[in-house]
């Protein structure tokens, strides 16, 4: 097994990369919402939309969570072009969204040349309860093929409902991060020795269930903090595997 894991701005990155060179993309992309208006998407940091005031954490915020919709529908129009590119022919593409952005995001995926096969929930079992209202305790993967899928290729079954609460405490060393346990079962989507490519890597998390599942790991992260902890995360995740691999940093 095998990562790499670049530090810099996605676009710029994986234009550098050949055709063809991945399995699955799985992504958790900044989803520029967190607001009941745009004002309140546009003009507040990572850490004060997804953050609770009582939270005793102070993770560093990152880049890229102030787009109005139109331009995040633009922006991921344009990076999963890219990242069809990088595809092999039945591969696939794993993007989660919450439910503001869920159908700019299914627009984007259609657009940059993605066939769209559906929604997969994950469901946060310690959400906060709202008097009143229905606890907002589910986020979603959406997720699509280039072209068809051969199912004997990777003969997986996959649920399409996962549950599982974020790592909390010393675990936690990102706003949003995702559970590993989740991870690894989304990665699967990927053959066995297939590639996985996150171009919005954060702390790594897709990386680590990609290695331990026996897949290669491609990453990209903008902010430098997270792109630390990534790296250190991933070297931790290739010796714990026991698989002398080949990994690779750049800026």
């Amino acid at each position: 097994m095998s990562f790499s894991l670049h530090h810099g701005d996605a676009l710029n990155v994986l234009s550098g990369l050949p055709d063809a060179c991945v399995d699955s993309v799985i992504t958790d992309p900044p989803y520029n919402s967190g607001g009941r208006t745009a004002m309140e998407r546009t003009s507040r940091s990572a850490r004060q939309k997804y953050s609770s005031a009582e939270a005793k954490h102070r993770l560093p915020d990152f880049t890229g969570e102030n787009m109005d919709q139109r331009s995040y529908g633009f922006w991921l129009t344009q990076i999963m072009t890219e990242a069809h590119r990088l595809t092999r022919d039945g591969g696939t593409a794993l993007l989660f969204s919450d439910w503001r952005q869920l159908p700019v995001t299914t627009d984007a995926i259609q657009a940059a040349g993605w066939l769209w096969r559906g929604i997969l929930a994950w469901h946060k079992p310690t959400s906060r309860p709202q008097k009143g209202r229905f606890t907002q305790n589910c986020e979603f993967i959406v997720w699509a093929s280039k072209g068809a899928i051969d199912g004997d290729r990777n003969p997986v079954y996959l649920p399409g409902l996962y549950s599982a609460s974020q790592p909390s405490g010393k675990a936690r060393c990102h706003i949003t991060q995702k559970p590993v346990p989740v991870m690894r079962e989304l990665v699967k989507i990927a053959p066995p020795g297939g590639t996985v490519l996150d171009f919005c890597a954060g702390s790594g998390s897709t990386g680590v269930a990609a290695l331990l599942e026996g897949r290669d790991f491609i990453g990209v992260e903008k902010t430098t903090h997270y792109h630390e902890i990534a790296a250190r995360r991933l070297d931790e995740t290739l010796q714990q595997t026991g698989d002398p691999g080949d990994f690779e940093l750049t800026s």
